[in-house]
Protein backbone atom coordinates (compact mmCIF):
# COMPACT_ATOMS: atom_id res chain seq x y z
CA UNK A 1 0.00 0.00 0.00
CA UNK A 2 1.41 3.80 -0.69
CA UNK A 3 1.55 6.48 2.34
CA UNK A 4 -2.22 7.33 1.63
CA UNK A 5 -3.93 4.20 1.75
CA UNK A 6 -1.66 3.30 4.96
CA UNK A 7 -2.97 6.33 6.84
CA UNK A 8 -6.48 5.31 5.95
CA UNK A 9 -6.04 2.37 6.69
CA UNK A 10 -4.84 3.46 10.01
CA UNK A 11 -7.70 5.69 10.10
CA UNK A 12 -10.73 2.60 9.80
CA UNK A 13 -8.45 0.22 12.31
CA UNK A 14 -8.64 2.54 15.09
CA UNK A 15 -12.00 3.66 14.69
CA UNK A 16 -13.22 -0.19 14.62
CA UNK A 17 -10.42 -0.47 17.89
CA UNK A 18 -12.37 2.07 19.35
CA UNK A 19 -15.94 0.73 18.31
CA UNK A 20 -15.00 -2.84 20.09
CA UNK A 21 -13.81 -1.21 23.22
CA UNK A 22 -16.77 1.25 23.69
CA UNK A 23 -18.68 -2.53 23.09
CA UNK A 24 -17.10 -4.21 25.37
CA UNK A 25 -17.65 -1.47 28.06
CA UNK A 26 -21.07 -1.00 27.24
CA UNK A 27 -20.81 2.71 26.31
CA UNK A 28 -21.94 4.11 22.93
CA UNK A 29 -19.65 5.39 20.48
CA UNK A 30 -20.85 8.62 20.28
CA UNK A 31 -19.34 9.17 23.46
CA UNK A 32 -15.30 8.39 22.23
CA UNK A 33 -13.98 11.09 20.29
CA UNK A 34 -10.87 10.52 18.04
CA UNK A 35 -7.97 13.04 18.13
CA UNK A 36 -4.47 12.74 15.64
CA UNK A 37 -1.46 12.79 17.63
CA UNK A 38 0.57 14.71 14.86
CA UNK A 39 4.18 15.03 16.47
CA UNK A 40 6.60 14.76 13.71
CA UNK A 41 3.54 13.95 10.88
CA UNK A 42 4.47 15.79 7.62
CA UNK A 43 1.58 18.76 6.85
CA UNK A 44 1.41 16.04 3.69
CA UNK A 45 0.21 13.53 6.05
CA UNK A 46 -2.15 15.46 8.12
CA UNK A 47 -4.07 16.38 5.10
CA UNK A 48 -4.55 13.06 3.70
CA UNK A 49 -6.31 12.05 7.41
CA UNK A 50 -8.27 15.19 7.16
CA UNK A 51 -9.52 15.00 3.39
CA UNK A 52 -10.55 11.18 4.85
CA UNK A 53 -12.58 13.21 7.27
CA UNK A 54 -10.75 13.31 10.57
CA UNK A 55 -11.50 16.75 12.24
CA UNK A 56 -9.53 16.50 15.46
CA UNK A 57 -5.74 17.64 15.54
CA UNK A 58 -3.40 17.78 18.18
CA UNK A 59 0.16 18.84 18.57
CA UNK A 60 3.09 18.53 21.04
CA UNK A 61 5.37 21.18 20.10
CA UNK A 62 4.55 24.83 19.59
CA UNK A 63 7.10 25.13 16.64
CA UNK A 64 5.69 22.19 14.82
CA UNK A 65 2.15 24.34 14.71
CA UNK A 66 4.50 27.32 13.55
CA UNK A 67 5.99 25.41 10.30
CA UNK A 68 2.83 23.50 9.33
CA UNK A 69 0.40 26.18 9.70
CA UNK A 70 0.82 27.53 6.13
CA UNK A 71 0.01 24.35 4.54
CA UNK A 72 -2.84 22.94 6.18
CA UNK A 73 -4.43 26.17 7.42
CA UNK A 74 -7.31 25.73 4.81
CA UNK A 75 -8.33 22.37 6.31
CA UNK A 76 -11.73 22.31 8.09
CA UNK A 77 -10.76 20.53 11.99
CA UNK A 78 -10.18 22.09 15.47
CA UNK A 79 -6.50 22.15 16.49
CA UNK A 80 -5.27 21.07 20.30
CA UNK A 81 -2.36 21.76 21.83
CA UNK A 82 -1.49 18.71 23.96
CA UNK A 83 2.20 19.03 24.51
CA UNK A 84 4.29 20.27 27.43
CA UNK A 85 3.78 24.34 27.31
CA UNK A 86 6.42 27.20 28.30
CA UNK A 87 5.35 30.31 29.46
CA UNK A 88 7.58 32.11 26.95
CA UNK A 89 5.42 30.04 23.80
CA UNK A 90 1.99 31.56 24.71
CA UNK A 91 1.47 34.11 22.35
CA UNK A 92 2.81 31.91 19.39
CA UNK A 93 0.59 28.91 20.60
CA UNK A 94 -2.22 30.79 20.68
CA UNK A 95 -2.06 31.61 17.36
CA UNK A 96 -3.29 28.26 16.22
CA UNK A 97 -5.39 26.20 18.36
CA UNK A 98 -9.11 26.79 20.50
CA UNK A 99 -7.80 24.50 22.81
CA UNK A 100 -4.78 23.57 25.72
CA UNK A 101 -4.87 20.18 26.84
CA UNK A 102 -1.84 20.86 28.96
CA UNK A 103 -2.60 23.12 31.80
CA UNK A 104 -0.99 21.77 34.92
CA UNK A 105 0.20 25.11 36.93
CA UNK A 106 -1.32 28.36 38.83
CA UNK A 107 1.53 29.88 36.43
CA UNK A 108 1.04 28.96 33.02
CA UNK A 109 -3.19 29.95 33.69
CA UNK A 110 -2.32 33.08 34.85
CA UNK A 111 0.35 33.84 32.44
CA UNK A 112 -2.70 32.37 29.00
CA UNK A 113 -4.84 34.44 31.37
CA UNK A 114 -3.23 37.80 31.27
CA UNK A 115 -2.35 37.13 27.30
CA UNK A 116 -6.06 36.09 26.26
CA UNK A 117 -7.52 39.31 28.55
CA UNK A 118 -5.11 41.39 26.14
CA UNK A 119 -6.43 39.34 22.81
CA UNK A 120 -10.27 39.84 24.18
CA UNK A 121 -11.15 36.17 24.07
CA UNK A 122 -10.86 33.15 26.06
CA UNK A 123 -10.22 29.16 25.33
CA UNK A 124 -11.49 26.02 26.29
CA UNK A 125 -8.63 24.11 28.40
CA UNK A 126 -7.81 20.84 30.02
CA UNK A 127 -6.07 20.57 33.36
CA UNK A 128 -3.21 17.84 33.05
CA UNK A 129 -3.15 15.77 35.56
CA UNK A 130 0.18 13.13 36.68
CA UNK A 131 -1.81 9.93 38.04
CA UNK A 132 0.59 7.77 36.89
CA UNK A 133 3.14 9.48 39.45
CA UNK A 134 5.32 9.32 37.03
CA UNK A 135 8.75 11.99 37.75
CA UNK A 136 9.27 11.74 34.00
CA UNK A 137 5.42 13.43 32.88
CA UNK A 138 4.12 16.56 33.43
CA UNK A 139 1.07 17.07 34.96
CA UNK A 140 -0.15 18.72 38.46
CA UNK A 141 -0.25 15.98 41.66
CA UNK A 142 -3.74 14.73 41.87
CA UNK A 143 -3.62 16.16 45.45
CA UNK A 144 -3.00 19.20 44.33
CA UNK A 145 -6.00 18.97 41.29
CA UNK A 146 -8.40 20.56 42.84
CA UNK A 147 -6.81 23.91 44.24
CA UNK A 148 -5.48 24.13 41.25
CA UNK A 149 -9.09 23.59 39.07
CA UNK A 150 -10.34 26.95 41.63
CA UNK A 151 -7.92 29.14 40.78
CA UNK A 152 -8.57 28.58 37.22
CA UNK A 153 -12.27 28.98 37.87
CA UNK A 154 -11.43 32.55 38.94
CA UNK A 155 -10.19 33.08 35.71
CA UNK A 156 -12.83 34.83 33.30
CA UNK A 157 -10.57 33.62 29.73
CA UNK A 158 -9.63 29.68 30.44
CA UNK A 159 -12.86 27.74 30.16
CA UNK A 160 -12.25 23.76 31.80
CA UNK A 161 -13.64 21.39 29.19
CA UNK A 162 -12.35 18.41 31.19
CA UNK A 163 -9.18 16.16 32.49
CA UNK A 164 -6.34 14.85 30.91
CA UNK A 165 -3.33 12.33 31.10
CA UNK A 166 -0.32 10.53 29.95
CA UNK A 167 -1.23 6.86 30.92
CA UNK A 168 1.34 5.19 32.76
CA UNK A 169 3.75 3.43 29.88
CA UNK A 170 3.43 -0.21 30.68
CA UNK A 171 1.67 -3.43 29.38
CA UNK A 172 0.72 -4.15 32.93
CA UNK A 173 -3.49 -3.64 32.31
CA UNK A 174 -4.05 -3.32 36.09
CA UNK A 175 -1.30 -0.34 36.27
CA UNK A 176 -2.03 1.28 33.41
CA UNK A 177 -6.13 1.46 34.17
CA UNK A 178 -5.59 2.41 37.88
CA UNK A 179 -3.80 5.82 36.52
CA UNK A 180 -7.05 5.73 34.74
CA UNK A 181 -9.49 5.41 37.11
CA UNK A 182 -7.80 7.82 39.14
CA UNK A 183 -8.57 10.82 36.83
CA UNK A 184 -12.21 9.80 36.44
CA UNK A 185 -12.47 9.29 40.06
CA UNK A 186 -10.85 13.13 40.21
CA UNK A 187 -13.35 14.13 37.79
CA UNK A 188 -16.85 12.70 39.49
CA UNK A 189 -15.34 14.40 42.61
CA UNK A 190 -15.14 17.50 41.12
CA UNK A 191 -18.33 17.35 39.48
CA UNK A 192 -19.74 16.60 42.84
CA UNK A 193 -18.16 19.48 44.41
CA UNK A 194 -19.63 21.78 41.88
CA UNK A 195 -15.82 22.77 40.82
CA UNK A 196 -16.49 21.67 36.94
CA UNK A 197 -19.75 21.38 35.23
CA UNK A 198 -21.33 17.89 34.12
CA UNK A 199 -21.20 19.00 30.88
CA UNK A 200 -17.49 20.43 30.88
CA UNK A 201 -16.14 16.79 31.89
CA UNK A 202 -14.41 15.25 28.97
CA UNK A 203 -11.63 12.80 29.95
CA UNK A 204 -8.93 12.92 27.33
CA UNK A 205 -6.90 9.82 28.03
CA UNK A 206 -5.49 7.11 26.11
CA UNK A 207 -2.98 6.82 23.09
CA UNK A 208 -2.34 3.92 20.47
CA UNK A 209 -1.11 1.08 22.33
CA UNK A 210 -3.85 1.46 25.23
CA UNK A 211 -6.99 2.88 24.35
CA UNK A 212 -9.53 -0.01 25.25
CA UNK A 213 -8.20 0.04 28.49
CA UNK A 214 -8.73 3.86 28.45
CA UNK A 215 -12.35 3.62 27.31
CA UNK A 216 -13.04 0.95 29.60
CA UNK A 217 -11.99 3.62 32.50
CA UNK A 218 -14.30 6.11 30.98
CA UNK A 219 -11.89 7.95 28.46
CA UNK A 220 -14.15 10.49 26.16
CA UNK A 221 -11.14 11.43 23.93
CA UNK A 222 -8.03 9.04 22.94
CA UNK A 223 -5.03 10.42 21.10
CA UNK A 224 -3.91 8.28 18.56
CA UNK A 225 -0.64 8.85 16.26
CA UNK A 226 1.64 6.22 15.37
CA UNK A 227 -1.37 3.39 15.04
CA UNK A 228 -2.57 5.58 11.99
CA UNK A 229 0.84 7.57 10.84
CA UNK A 230 3.41 4.73 11.40
CA UNK A 231 6.22 5.09 13.98
CA UNK A 232 8.02 8.41 14.66
CA UNK A 233 11.62 8.45 13.91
Amino acid sequence: MNDRENIIAGIKNTREEINIACEKSGRNRSEVKLLLATKTVSADRIRIAIEAGERLIGENRVQEYSEKFEAIKDLNCERHFIGHLQTNKIKEVLKYVSCIQSVDRIELAEKLDSRLQFEGRSINIFVQINTSFEESKFGIPPEEAFALIKKINNLDTLKIKGLMTIGLFSDDEVLVKKSYHLLREIKDKAIAEGLIAKDCSELSMGMSNDLEWAIAEGATMVRVGSAIFGRRN
